[in-house]
């Protein structure tokens, strides 16, 4: 046998490649890019502002209640700050250390899957950690990854309990309630169906225990017990996310109480059907989702080849976990890319086990598309796509982009040597991510860096100067700064009234056309989400925000 192709038994060395490319991952994160405004300022800023009042119960924004997201990520920041003291880099760990554990389960969910192919796990963590979309929000501070760590962990409830363990259920209700102190009630649609489901995928004359050896399947499901067993794990999913939500209720005031029982279930939906984006809106974003994987023409001929050959119930468990969900977001019309994300290990599981009998890794279509990639990056580098300079803070550096190339060739030739598909597709996948980020630095720091903005109001405020924000406030700066108290978030003619009563004030102004700051005297200027944002005094203020937009 070629030593190229020799399979790792056990799977272990995949899972830890899996996680050195997810540390390396989370390494260039911090390094390329700051905390982005709005959603990873905000999230973090609302955990500072629990951190600074001292209220784990409620979390709070600029100052009022703020119920749009439960409690669980602050917590998480909270905890690394109680150890290594307040931060700006605990916040962005604590998702690649979720992905970790996201990996983990991933490997040993296929070990439940397909006992007698132990493999399969680290080929499946491997699979995720290079997928395009996982690897974006496995470094951003956003809500997914962690809700896809409790999906996970409902999925591991439910093979044990489909083995026959009770603490199956127990496991799925603890899933449950931790989902929903994490992103709220969107758990139940990612766990509800593979529980429906069930007679479906649980098929023993179809193929291998669900288990390991030690854990005895049952060839007889009495679906009565296992519905009531459904039901009361939704019920202890309930009262671990009522200990929170009644006293945080009773803490947070009428509106906040209303919120998080009504405004974050009914209000939602019907926000959701509001006919935002089409039924078929995820489809043409799946190859970039899911790259370098969906585009491999090898992945679709063995999974035509196993649909042939018969599904077995591992491979049934990964459909009716991931395609009534893809199939209800894509009914819900309020559509963002991330909202998949927690079906992501599905697609990992379902890769490794149609890879399992796979020794060809032809990667002709990925390695060529990274290498256009590539080319594209070197042609900006060196000026040639005219429109680009008009449009960046700087063109990006050369070298990523000869190194993308150059990444693309090694890993086409690796796979016409016989070197397996899965590690060469995932070392492109992320390799490709990371060199994109190191170009893409220069352009990303003087947009988004926002942390001397945030300087500079603090200094106003500790000089006991009133601060205001002339636009709707996300409360991006309150953590960058330390802010200990929150802006005035004024708009339209109550800041007109405000700024007349203040005359001392300063106030931060979000301007699109830059040429209206020639000759402006601001205390901070900066660039901002394509336009400037400028601290000046209420009279400038005043000025700027009267002046006529061409």
């Amino acid at each position: 046998m070629n030593p190229l192709q020799t399979p790792d038994i056990s799977g272990r060395g995949a899972l830890l490649l899996s996680l050195l490319l997810l540390a390396a991952l989370a390494v260039v994160a911090l390094l390329t890019r700051p905390l982005a405004p709005i959603d990873e300022t905000r999230y973090v800023s609302a955990a500072w502002e629990m951190w600074l009042r001292g209220d784990f119960l409620v979390p709070f924004k600029n100052g009022e209640p703020y119920s749009h997201k439960p409690p669980f990520m602050f917590w998480m920041f909270h905890a690394g700050w109680a150890v290594f003291g307040v931060n700006d880099w605990w916040p962005r760990l604590v998702l690649p250390l979720f992905s970790a554990g996201s990996m983990l389960l991933t490997y040993l969910l296929a070990r439940r899957l397909w006992p007698e192919r132990a493999g399969l796990g680290g080929q499946a963590a491997l699979v995720l950690a290079s997928m395009l979309m996982w690897i974006v929000f496995s470094t951003t501070v956003m809500f997914d990854v962690l809700l896809t760590f409790w999906v996970l962990l409902g999925m591991h409830g439910v093979l044990a309990a489909a083995a026959g363990k009770r603490r199956g259920f127990v496991m799925l209700g603890i899933a449950i309630g931790m989902g929903v102190l994490t992103k709220g009630p969107v758990i139940l649609l990612n766990l509800l169906p593979i529980a429906v489901l069930a007679p479906w995928w649980h098929s023993p004359r179809q193929a291998p225990s669900l288990t390991n050896g030690s854990e005895p399947s049952t060839d007889r499901m009495h679906w009565g017990c296992w519905f009531g067993g459904v039901g009361l794990a939704l019920l202890l999913g309930t009262a671990i996310a009522l200990a929170w939500a009644l006293p945080a209720g009773m803490a947070g005031g009428e509106a906040y109480r209303n919120a998080i029982f009504w405004g974050q279930t009914a209000d939602r939906m019907v926000d959701s059907f509001a006919h935002q984006r089409p039924v078929w809106w995820y489809l043409p974003l799946l190859p970039v989702m899911l790259f370098p994987w969906f585009v491999w023409p090898g992945l679709w001929q063995a999974l035509a080849r196993h649909w042939r050959e018969g599904l077995d119930r591992g491979t049934r468990f990964c459909l009716a976990w991931m395609l009534p969900v893809f199939v209800a977001f894509s009914f819900i019309s309020g559509k963002q890319p991330h909202y998949l994300v927690p079906l992501f290990p599905a697609f990992a599981l379902l890769t490794a086990r149609v890879l399992a009998e796979r020794t060809s890794a032809r990667l002709g279509l990925p390695a060529l598309l990274a290498a256009l990639l590539g080319g594209a990056l070197i042609l900006a580098a060196s000026g040639q796509i005219a429109s680009l300079s008009g449009q960046v803070e700087q063109l990006p550096p050369l070298w990523p982009g000869a190194l993308l190339v150059l990444l693309a060739l090694a890993v086409w030739l690796a796979g016409r040597r016989g070197f397996p598909a899965v590690p060469g597709l995932a070392v492109l996948g992320v390799g490709m991510l990371v060199l994109l980020q190191f170009a893409a630095m220069r352009s990303i720091e003087p947009l988004y860096n926002i942390k001397p903005m945030a300087l500079a109001i603090r200094q106003l405020q500790e000089a006991g100067v009133p601060v205001a924000n002339a636009a709707k406030y996300h409360a991006q700066y309150q953590f960058l700064g330390r802010l200990e108290r929150p802006l005035v978030a004024l708009q339209g003619a109550e800041l007109t009234r405000w700024l007349a009563a203040h005359p001392a004030a300063y106030v931060v102004v979000y301007v699109k056309d830059q040429q209206r700051l020639e000759g402006l005297k601001a205390r901070h200027l900066q660039k901002y989400r394509g336009g400037a944002a400028v601290l000046v005094d209420a009279k400038t203020a005043a000025a700027l925000l009267a002046a006529p937009v061409n």
